[in-house]
């Protein structure tokens, strides 16, 4: 077990720190004559290396957040330095793996490259002119990507002999276990206003100012900033689009699969390492010793980690027949598959489905109206930008374009109109009256530029004008107060065998409640608050509007046999391993660095730096 963890330790630290991208910097970003950076040790560090990852980590940042990244951004978030840092902690592994004298065979390497998608024609099989045209495309030779590729591997070998034989720490996956799986059995029981046998008291005029003075946020209008903006979005202008039908039923034909789609069926599949394995769970299903989500326990997995989703016939492979051929709920199999035999279960039958291109004509027209009218929004973009940079105004440019000028008095509470969209919150946020606009994209293509014209602080509104809302706030504070109150004084009479109806309360009831366990129409920490209590204990819980009375029942300790029980212990146990081998591996690679010589030429990295702006 800790060698599989170890192992799959070193493919994530791999994945993780030492992924390389295919998708070049450009064309003759880095053609010139520098080809390294510096030296780790006796190893170079490969100027486009550090180009094509620079780039790959902008560009993923980018997409994450969901707007563009400038390179001055990129740096002032520290995206370079960590991009070098990597790279250079992957030097130093080779470096290593150098000295240690390990590598792998051409056999294997060749074998690793011909598996990477980039490389394969439509049927799967290895082309080499797809072959020579990406690397080309990332600024690589085969001879460097052949290296890179050797070299990760023989990277792997050193990292596996690292994190290997990483031991479950017993003690400390016991204590999680009965942290995770202890359980409570409860009653419970909730009372509110209606329940009150004495009226509540009014509001005074001191309890008024003291709920006033103590709650100043609750009658402040917030900072309110009054901006000018213009904005083109593909909704407005979806409807000037011009779309031929020939058009439409291209697009219909190229998506024929979504609109015409046959029988299928939601199913699970159940994968194990052998076949005996597979036939041994069988024989457990066939004699009602453990149902499926058993099984799937038993191996440490959740139903999601099993879930195919909704497939056809085709999708099953040698299990189709048998699969299509089942009722909801039975399990089929084993079968062999190309990842072992598998057990499925199917869940439900999806009747074939045909949207006709009449029926599918609406959606197709909006959806291509929408990707031109981006396309048309895009053409603009040059002309609304000189225009701003030449000093028009907002209102010269919504008169000289499609643009639409508004104004919106905005707070950090305003999510309508414009104010939906994120960009729009944040430029609204940090914009200065003397910032220069900028036109500034929309999460459906479409942009905006805005100017703030003035600012209003937060003001404090005068107990005289917001009286109502405090008395009733006073109201709502003394009815609670009452119904805690008397929440308390039925908890008192409540013993470890006292009937909760005999105080003419509706007691409800959970048996086996561990701590992620949820109870409904309980504030959110209920289940935290009754992991704090004893066996036999009563508490009253304030949950707002209302008071819960809760009694603990019985306190158990996890069951060893119970299959979630052994899934939780399997899963701690692997995470446990696997923060173990992280550090280890954390301390090797630093203990590494600090007794290898390290040389980067910074004119070099600043040379990189100057093909990003």
């Amino acid at each position: 077990m800790a060698r599989k963890t170890g192992s799959r330790i070193g493919v994530w630290i791999i994945l993780g720190l030492l992924f390389f991208g295919l998708v070049g910097f450009g064309a003759t970003g880095f053609g010139g004559t520098v080809r390294s950076l510096g030296k780790v040790g006796n190893k170079d560090v490969a100027v486009a290396d550090y180009a094509n990852e620079l780039n790959q980590q902008i560009r993923a940042f980018a997409a994450q957040i969901g707007s563009p990244v400038s390179f001055p951004q990129a740096q002032a978030l520290g995206i370079d330095r960590q991009v070098l840092a990597q790279i250079v902690t992957r030097r130093v592994l080779d470096n290593e793996v150098a000295r240690l004298g390990l590598s792998v065979g051409d056999e294997r390497v060749r074998d690793q490259v011909v598996q990477f998608p980039a490389f394969q024609d439509a049927n799967g099989q290895f082309n080499r002119e797809a072959y020579r045209s990406t690397l080309q495309r990332g600024n690589m030779t085969e001879a460097s990507f052949e290296t890179s590729q050797r070299e990760d591997m023989a990277r792997s070998l050193l990292q596996a002999a690292v994190l290997g034989g990483v031991p479950q720490p017993a003690t400390y996956i016991d204590t999680l276990v009965q942290f995770v799986a202890e359980n409570r059995s409860i009653t419970y029981a909730s009372i509110d206003a209606t329940a009150l046998t004495a009226p509540v008291p009014g509001a005074t005029d001191s309890e008024i100012q003291a709920y006033y003075d103590a709650n100043p946020d609750a009658y402040t209008i917030p900072e309110t900033r009054a901006i000018t903006y213009v904005w083109l979005t593909p909704d407005m202008i979806s409807d000037t689009v011009q779309i031929d039908e020939q058009a439409l039923r291209d697009m219909y034909d190229q998506r024929i699969d979504e609109f015409v789609q046959p029988e299928r069926r939601l199913v699970e599949r159940l994968i194990f390492p052998d076949t005996d394995a597979a036939n041994a769970a069988r024989a457990q299903l066939d004699a009602g010793e453990i149902d499926f989500d058993g099984l799937v326990a038993a191996r440490g997995l959740s139903l999601s980690d099993v879930d195919l989703g909704d497939v056809a016939a085709s999708d099953l492979g040698a299990a189709g027949a048998a699969v299509f051929a089942a009722t909801p709920g039975e399990v089929v199999g084993p079968v062999a598959g190309p990842l072992g035999p598998a057990l499925f279960r199917m869940n439900a039958v999806l009747a074939a489905q045909e949207t006709t291109f009449e029926e599918a004509l609406p959606d197709l027209r909006s959806e291509l109206a929408g990707e031109r009218a981006r396309r048309v929004i895009d053409d603009t973009r040059t002309k609304i930008s000189d225009l701003l940079a030449g000093g028009a105004t907002l209102e010269d440019i919504a008169a000289r374009s499609d643009m639409q000028l508004g104004q919106i008095d905005w707070t950090a509470d305003t999510a309508d109109g414009i104010a939906a969209y994120d960009s729009f919150r944040a430029a609204a946020a940090a914009a200065t009256k003397d910032a220069f606009p900028e036109l500034v994209d929309l999460s459906d293509g479409g942009i905006f530029a805005l100017r703030l014209d003035n600012v209003t602080p937060p003001v404090l509104q005068p107990l005289a004008d917001v009286t109502d809302k405090v008395v009733s706030a006073v109201l709502d504070a003394n009815a609670q107060a009452a119904v805690v109150a008397q929440a308390n004084e039925l908890a008192a009479q409540i013993g470890p065998d006292t009937g909760f109806e005999t105080l003419g309360l509706t007691p409800k009831t959970e048996a086996v409640l561990t701590r992620s366990s949820f109870v409904a129409d309980t504030p959110p920490d209920f289940i935290t608050q009754v992991f704090a209590m004893a066996k036999g204990e009563v508490k009253v819980i304030d949950a707002g509007t209302s008071a819960i009375i809760v009694r603990v029942d019985a306190i158990a300790p996890p069951d060893p046999a119970d299959p979630q029980v052994v899934a939780n212990r399997t899963q701690l146990g692997e995470a446990a391993a696997a923060g173990i081998a992280q550090d280890l591996f954390g301390t090797f690679a630093d203990t590494l660095q600090r007794a290898t010589k390290v040389e980067i030429n910074q004119a070099a990295v600043n040379a990189v730096h100057a093909q990003f702006q």
